[in-house]
């Protein structure tokens, strides 16, 4: 059985060259995902579709501050969100955001255990 090969930054290939204007898009997208309320928010809604009212209460914030939050994510194209009767219900549209925050928080558990090799007695 052979084993694969191992990836190297030599071996990996380059990734396209973005545009100002691209780069300007991925920028504002990790900027809605700066605030930690809306990471908050999309953190409860990895678990399902859920309402306003739920997510105020998850979340513990006020209701317009919730709102708020939520448009912006909505706006942006990471939610959707739909109305049925007096309830706005809200889910994640983009897939590759769960797969970002994975991402994300596997490398910060990477590097926290490596600070705290770094410095036992911290």
């Amino acid at each position: 059985m052979r084993t694969p090969a191992k990836t190297t930054a030599a071996s990996r290939k380059a990734p396209k060259s973005l545009s100002p204007q691209a780069l300007d898009l991925v920028a504002q997208r990790f900027k809605v995902l700066s605030d930690p309320a809306r990471l908050a928010l999309v953190q409860h809604l990895m678990a399902g579709e859920q309402t306003v009212g739920a997510l105020c209460v998850a979340c513990k914030g006020a209701q317009a501050n919730t709102s708020r939050q939520l448009a912006i994510l909505h706006d942006e194209g990471i939610l959707a969100r739909r109305k049925e009767g007096l309830h706005v219900y809200y889910s994640i549209a983009d897939s590759s955001i769960q797969q970002l925050c994975e991402l994300v928080c596997s490398s910060l558990s990477r590097r926290l255990d490596q600070l705290r090799d770094e410095f036992p007695d911290a």
